[in-house]
């Protein structure tokens, strides 16, 4: 595979639905493009590794959600913190960068937002890769059971549960590190700069925002497998099987709206990039290709 020599990464901004995105972008226009969207907590800075060893044969475009990593949303913008929300500036930043045919790689949050940039624009979609995105019902593992109470009841204190055991330091290393089996392969700056970001100013509140508002995505679902089953576009579904909140059944319920996806499941937990970035590099040439 070609290395991060011949194909820079540019860091740039972008004005899209009133906010200032931050997105990476390697490898030539010309060639196919592959739109990568991060999940939960953190930003394109997750596909540090996956960038270079694709940027020969891919254009690939990495935007940071709002609310995560680098970019910027003004305070008089009033943005309103909804997978919605992040789906209309998602929208508005492939149009606003005039992006016509392009594969997308989804991860956790990137999943129900860019699944929503698919409904929208269904020939647009030349192939899909789920890394840990969900989109069924029997996806969702038991991690999620203080995010179901709070679902069940919005009350103060469940928010607040919801705060202490996912939004700090702790919580995050413990996404990144849980179900890998050599911990030493997880490199720190990952966690350490995602736990960083959420302390802005604000964020924190944000981010209890969407853990809210993620009930919605479920109602979506049906309207995701429906674009699956029209569309059927190549389709790699790459799963670290020891995520404890997006379990392997989620993965192989792919296969029931598109017979032809790729289904694997790897010896890893819920950031698969960060121990097999290299070979889910190898399974994207190989699956979705250039087309």
């Amino acid at each position: 595979m070609a290395g991060n020599t011949h194909f820079p990464v540019r860091y740039q901004f972008v004005e899209a639905d009133g906010v200032k995105v931050f997105y990476r972008e390697a490898g030539d226009p010309v060639n196919p493009t592959l739109l990568l969207l991060h999940g939960f907590p953190s930003s394109s800075h997750q596909f540090r590794e996956l960038i270079p060893l694709l940027a020969d044969k891919f254009h690939l475009i990495a935007p940071d959600l709002p609310g995560f990593g680098f970019t910027e949303v003004p305070a008089d913008r009033d943005y309103l913190y909804t997978f919605d929300g992040l789906a209309k500036t998602l929208i508005d930043f492939v149009d606003v960068l005039d992006l016509q045919r392009f594969a997308i790689y989804v991860f956790d949050y990137g999943a129900p937002t860019g699944l929503r940039l698919a409904v929208h624009y269904p020939q647009r979609i030349s192939g899909f890769i789920s890394q840990n995105g969900n989109a069924y019902l029997e996806g969702l593992g038991d991690a999620w059971a203080p995010v179901r109470a709070y679902w069940d009841e919005p009350s103060a204190a469940n928010r607040q549960v919801v705060n202490d055991a996912i939004l700090n330091l702790e919580g995050t290393k413990w996404q990144y590190l849980h179900g890998v089996s050599d911990p030493a392969s997880v490199a720190p700056e990952g966690y350490q700069l995602d736990a960083l970001l959420m302390q802005r100013p604000g964020n924190r509140e944000i981010q209890l925002d969407l853990f809210l508002d993620y009930a919605n995505n479920l109602t979506r679902y049906p309207d995701f497998q429906a674009f699956f089953r029209a569309v059927q576009p190549p389709a790699l579904i790459i799963w670290g099987k020891h995520d404890p909140f997006f379990i392997p059944p989620g993965a192989e319920a792919y296969k029931r709206d598109n017979p032809n996806a790729v289904v694997e499941l790897l010896d890893t937990g819920h950031f698969a990039l960060e121990t097999h970035a290299g070979y889910i590099a190898q399974r994207i040439r190989e699956v979705i290709g250039v087309r």
